[in-house]
């Protein structure tokens, strides 16, 4: 197996407003999340998150340390959710191990030593942000999740947001994580748009068929940019950008934010009319 990471610096709206859209992929979009037998992750000075993807083969996959987390092992002074986008696996924790279903999400606190991630088929969405304190590892199913639904067809919004980690379920540190997926023939997702200046947030798009898009919007209100997302691929966001889009054809996403506080309404609402 292989770990491998890439680094991910902040980057301000001033600087963001003068890219290219090479320049904007480069530092916005994770455009390779799972290797066959790897892990890869990205590690962002954005909050210190950190998104990665591991992807078993016939043996299971450790989580190995990296450098910028500077600790002996990973999870020494941090937190992690590992969701499964793929076929069903098991996830063993120092010696437990927790059946993953597709769509399943498992936290994983501050102290774990030994991780290991297996299932042939199995696709393990990685986030992991800092901890100050340890909490019990919890298996979460879609089907435990909060449910809310927004939006309508009338403006191709019409979603199901499931909250599988929020301040009245999961206990967790820093992370606040769920999963939307649309209704048939909505597109739209996470608008009206806000930002959350507390937060940051990543976005990953999955279940696109292979000549579909999402056209994601970030930047400022104000001052609009755009990333071409295509299937597991993510999209890093900045706590001061909007992070919003519209697909070509039918997707789901799930979504993850860390920073000073786990409150999900916690958010400034960006009205229509002052988008630019």
């Amino acid at each position: 197996m292989s770990t491998d990471f890439d680094i991910r610096f902040a980057i301000d709206p001033v600087s963001a407003g003068t890219m290219n859209t090479e320049e904007l992929r480069e530092h916005f979009l994770i455009e390779e999340l799972f290797t066959l037998g790897g892990v890869n992750w990205t590690y962002t000075h954005y909050d210190r998150m950190a998104v990665g993807g591991a992807m078993p083969g016939k043996a299971p996959l450790a989580l190995e340390p990296i450098k910028p987390t500077g600790t002996a092992n990973f999870l020494d002074r941090r937190e992690l959710i590992a969701a499964n986008i793929g076929a069903a696996g098991t996830i063993t924790v120092d010696g437990t191990d927790y059946a993953v279903g597709s769509r399943d999400m498992l936290h994983i606190g501050m102290g774990a030593k030994d991780v290991r991630f297996g299932g042939e088929g199995a696709k393990y969405y990685l986030l992991s942000a800092p901890a100050h304190a340890s909490h019990p590892t919890k298996l979460i199913k879609q089907s435990d999740a909060k449910r809310l639904d927004l939006g309508s067809q009338e403006t191709a919004n019409e979603r199901s947001i499931f909250q599988f980690v929020n301040a009245d379920s999961v206990k967790t540190c820093q992370l606040v994580v769920g999963l939307t997926s649309f209704a048939p023939g909505s597109v739209w997702n996470t608008m009206p748009a806000h930002v959350h200046d507390r937060r940051m947030e990543a976005y990953l798009y999955f279940d696109l068929k292979p000549d579909a898009f999402v056209v994601h919007l970030m930047g400022e209100p104000e001052e609009t940019r755009h990333l071409i997302v295509r299937n597991e691929q993510a999209v890093i966001s900045p706590p001061w950008s909007i992070h919003s889009g519209a697909g070509t054809g039918a997707y789901t996403f799930i979504w993850a934010m860390a920073g000073d506080n786990v409150d999900y309404t916690d958010v400034d609402k960006v009205g229509m009319d002052e988008l630019r």
